[in-house]
């Protein structure tokens, strides 16, 4: 584990870029940011753990839906400044009932269109 550490560089916030894809189709599911103890309890659990800047602490991924990234591969940037974990996506890895949050694209005319169907209700199955 000290050997990962020594090649990545953390912001000054302690924080680190990480690119969550799904290891089967390859999509790029999201963005999330991780301190040393969230990338150590990922290491350690096999699932993904982010710091949660908005919330000043440590999530499991999923935590509140269920919907956990456990994960396959983890890889590192050539100048160590941001990840890549490739993972077993459950059911979907965006809030808003999708399963990327990466659901919207933009057409040639320059209009956000949703390109993806909802997997969940976030409606229902938050309440």
């Amino acid at each position: 584990m000290e050997e990962i550490l020594k090649n990545l560089k953390f912001d000054a916030n302690g924080l680190i870029p990480v690119i969550i894809q799904d290891d089967k189709t390859s999509k790029v599911l999201t963005l999330c940011y991780m301190n040393k103890e969230a990338l150590l309890k990922t290491l350690s659990d096999g699932f993904v753990y982010v710091f949660r800047r908005s919330q000043g602490r440590l999530m499991l991924k999923g935590e509140t839906s269920g919907h956990t990234q456990k994960v396959k591969a983890v890889f590192i940037d050539c100048e160590g400044k941001s990840m890549l974990i490739k993972v077993e996506q459950k059911v979907a890895a965006c809030h808003a009932g999708y399963f990327t949050c990466y659901y919207r694209g933009l057409s040639k005319s320059g209009d956000i269109e949703i390109t993806d169907k909802k997997v969940f209700d976030p409606e229902r199955t938050y309440k």
